[in-house]
């Protein structure tokens, strides 16, 4: 069973010796919506920036959108608020069964893999150094 309490705690110590250790305590998560013109959330994704680096935590598709271009809108919309915020690198992990491929349509070079979880699939790493000029804007919200 989880608890939220030990959780946050165990989380605030391993944040302050990453911090002693690595002299950064710049960690600043941001997320991005696209949604419709009624308001209705089409897709997101969810990220942070610490260090001189950047996360995707999470990237989310209405299944009637996918394959349709929003996704890479969504991940372009990503390095450009990691590469603003002074990052000039992004990592991302993801399921076999979920969006290797895209990663790699997108530049991102594998540089893991763990085997043999669920039903036979594999949690892929993935690592992308950012250029300094941004790509096309893609018209989402950042917060």
């Amino acid at each position: 069973m989880g608890s939220p309490p030990l959780e946050k705690l165990l989380s605030d110590e391993l944040d302050a010796i990453n911090h002693a250790a690595t002299a950064s305590n710049d960690e600043t998560p941001f997320s991005i919506r696209a949604t419709a013109e009624d308001g209705v959330l089409l897709g997101g994704l969810a990220g942070w920036t610490w260090g001189g680096c950047g996360g995707i935590t999470t990237l989310w598709l209405r299944s009637d959108q996918r394959g349709r271009g929003l996704g890479g809108r969504l991940l372009t919309a990503a390095e450009n608020e990691i590469l603003r915020r002074g990052c000039d690198r992004v990592v991302v992990a993801t399921m076999s069964f979920q969006a290797p491929a895209f990663y790699l349509r997108h530049g991102y070079e594998e540089v893991g893999r763990t085997p043999d979880m669920l039903d036979g699939t594999a949690k892929h790493r993935f690592f992308k150094r950012l250029v300094a000029k941004r790509l096309v804007a893609a018209p989402a919200q950042t917060h």
